[in-house]
């Protein structure tokens, strides 16, 4: 019997019926379709899963109840925080989803020069619900308990100029530094990604002068999306839980 992952955005009550969210109870009620009594797992992101049942379930009204609280860690001991250039189309929801799969930790929108994606403020906002609600689904498929941190879209220059103590690391075609023979960090890595165009080489010496390290994943060029995927699972598999 498969037993359902579900994000809770509240404190998880012990022996005491409570309501999901509407988005949480349709897709149990109206997607799964599932009854009272049938076991779930909720979580909310405090790294903490909890075994639970549904009491009643009724279209996008489901109430359940919380008998256990375990915790059990899927986290990475690897911090790896990816800057990725905003990308158009379902581009970024692909690297958003793939890199929390892959156990990423925090996640910063980069606008750069080749950025095609211009929004007013308000429209900002909504796009960021959207990406959170990817990520929440990335940890329920997942089973991650713990969220990563999704911050709002910045601009390269600013976020070059923050200060850090992991490694720092750009993808730049050409570079004669392979990604996989970077070095251990035991502060993680922070990790650049283009949109799709790439960075402009006047920004990746921006980078470079700010003190990240340029690195290739060989002679191919890939999609931005490709990138990410790869150089995640990269810093992983070398120094990981891959």
């Amino acid at each position: 019997m498969r037993i359902p992952r579900i994000y809770y955005p509240n404190p998880i009550p012990l022996e005491e019926e409570f309501q999901l969210t509407e988005e949480a109870g349709h897709h149990i009620a109206s997607v799964l379709r599932l009854k009272a009594n049938h076991p779930i797992v909720l979580f909310n992101g405090d790294g903490n899963e909890y075994s639970a049942q549904i009491i009643n379930a009724q279209r996008k009204k489901v109430f359940v109840e919380a008998d256990a609280c375990l915790t059990l860690s899927k986290e990475s001991s690897l911090n790896i925080h990816l800057g990725q250039g905003v990308s158009k189309g379902d581009r970024m929801d692909t690297v958003l989803q793939k890199s929390v799969e892959l156990g990423v930790t925090e996640i910063t929108p980069i606008l750069s020069e080749r950025c095609t994606v211009k929004l007013d403020e308000a429209r900002w906002e909504k796009k960021l619900l959207q990406w959170q609600k990817i990520i929440i689904g990335a940890c329920e498929q997942s089973g991650r308990n713990t969220l990563p941190s999704l911050n709002p879209p910045i601009a390269l220059n600013k976020w070059l100029s923050e200060s850090t103590s992991s490694s720092r690391l750009v993808l730049a075609p050409g570079a004669e530094k392979p990604l996989a023979r970077q070095p251990y960090n035991s502060q993680g890595f922070r990790l650049l990604i283009g949109p799709e165009g790439g960075l402009s080489e006047g920004e990746i010496h921006q980078a470079n002068e700010s003190g990240f390290t340029s690195c290739s994943l060989g002679p191919r060029i890939l999609r931005t999306e490709t990138a990410a995927i790869s150089s995640i699972s990269i810093l992983q598999a070398q120094h990981g839980d891959f």
